[in-house]
């Protein structure tokens, strides 16, 4: 099935939670959030490709070293997050996409349009930080 979205919409707590236009709203975020990701990376990685040119300076060289793990460290996180962006549209595809993980209940809008790839309700991502906490302190 296909959906078209209207010009300019946003999800809005007055309509059925996770109607079809929703749905399709968050795909295409998420899909678009990918596509980014994934430029970025072929970015880096034409960029590293390059090679460096040797650096006669040992400090300039250090610095030229540093920068390129920090890149590959930022490409990495990224790696990560493209693997939450496709469970995510796995989830809009099974329906389970906006609903706790834990709860079953509505993760709600404003959740969802900060952190699309969010698993839990913001009650339950809550409890799960004040219980790493309470283990980490043992």
């Amino acid at each position: 099935m296909t959906v078209t979205l209207p010009q300019d919409y946003r999800p809005g707590e007055d309509e059925p939670f996770m109607s079809d236009v929703m749905r399709e709203y968050f795909r295409q975020k998420l899909l678009t959030w990918r596509s980014e990701l994934l430029r970025e990376s072929d970015e880096t990685l034409a960029h590293l490709q390059e090679g460096g040119v040797l650096e006669a300076d040992i400090a300039d060289r250090a610095s030229t070293e540093t920068d390129r793990a920090l890149e590959l460290r930022t490409r990495d996180r990224e790696r990560k997050l493209i693997a939450k962006i496709d469970a995510a549209l796995a989830r809009i595809e099974d329906g389970s996409y906006g609903y706790c993980e834990e709860t079953h209940e509505p993760i709600g809008i404003r959740r969802l349009e900060a952190r699309p790839i969010a698993t839990l309700s913001i009650e339950a991502q809550e409890r799960h930080e004040r219980l790493e906490r309470t283990h980490r302190e043992d």
